[in-house]
């Protein structure tokens, strides 16, 4: 029994080395610049004042300072099927009510992108989302009324998979060793293996996860099972990664879509899926990533 641990952990040992080089910064730093810089809102629009979501930067009333938040997307934009992304705009709304200067990205628009659902358009690929994240938390801790220590990052499904890949170690220090967010909630994120052309496989959830990260997910999500999450987050927790996760009984893709409730499409791996907004369980996800966050930025 001795020697077959030792040899299970010499593999083990030897999977995850392959692993490391697979990852080629060089590689991941090239691919984030396929696709220009956005310019970030420097000055705050009242939240009351937008009443359609677009890139946007909000903030609570008086001088601060306060924790921040930046709020990425889902993989159709802001603008999902020509529909205007009221999910998003209402989480805004809501986190500068629960005191978050809020920086909502818009990583499509800006680059005539509509949608990367079926894959890469423009350059817009994932290293490329996590090296915008990050250049969002840098220009959250220039503004004088955010307080630069807690600046965290709250993604949805595309965006949840950028805010996986930014708790980890290497992709950090590939894309942004000084821009690290404090902590990282990731809603419906999907845990797969990406062959891209530009390296090597990876994982979108890597194995290096060194920052407080909530993941919250719903069990009849098909789009992006669950397990294929959990298979990944339950070993790195029992290993001591600051990992957390909820499971919604019954809960689709994009639960709290309310623009999207009944939509249903062919998804990138030919499957179909449908939506449904649930209300009870966008406040509970609400509850518990602010509650997180409060937590892992105290």
């Amino acid at each position: 029994m001795g020697r077959l641990i030792r040899t299970l952990l010499i593999v083990g040992l030897t999977a995850q080395s392959v692993a490391a080089e697979a990852f080629d910064p060089a590689e991941v730093k090239a691919a984030a610049m396929e696709a220009r810089d956005l310019s970030l809102p420097t000055d705050p629009t009242p939240p009351e004042a937008m009443t359609v979501a677009r890139m946007g930067l909000f903030k609570p009333e008086g001088d601060g300072p306060f924790p921040a938040l930046v709020l990425f997307h889902q993989c159709a934009g802001l603008s999902p099927g020509g529909r205007p992304n009221a999910s998003m705009l209402n989480w805004a709304r809501l986190a500068v009510t629960r005191g978050y200067v809020v920086l909502l990205l818009d990583a499509f628009g800006p680059r005539g992108i509509d949608s990367v659902c079926l894959g890469p358009r423009n350059g817009m690929v994932f290293p490329r989302g996590v090296k915008d994240a990050f250049q969002a938390a840098r220009h959250l801790r220039t503004l004088p009324y955010v307080q630069p220590d807690r600046v965290a990052l709250a993604g949805y499904s595309w965006g949840a998979m950028v805010g996986l890949m930014a708790s980890g170690k290497a992709w950090a220090e590939a894309l942004g060793p000084d821009d690290r967010f404090r902590a990282v909630v990731s809603l419906y994120p999907g845990c797969f293996t990406i062959r891209p052309r530009f390296a090597e496989s990876y994982e979108t959830l890597p194995d290096d996860i060194d920052r407080p990260l909530l993941v919250l997910m719903g069990s009849a999500d098909t789009e992006t099972p669950p397990q294929a999450c959990l298979d990944h987050l339950e070993p790195q927790q029992a290993a001591g990664a600051p990992v957390e996760w909820h499971l919604y009984p019954g809960t689709t893709h994009c639960w709290d879509c309310i623009q999207l409730d009944g939509f249903s499409k062919i998804d990138i791996r030919g499957s179909r899926v449908t939506y449904r907004y649930d209300e009870a369980v966008t406040r509970d996800a609400a509850d518990r990533m602010f509650e997180f966050l409060g937590r892992a930025m105290r």
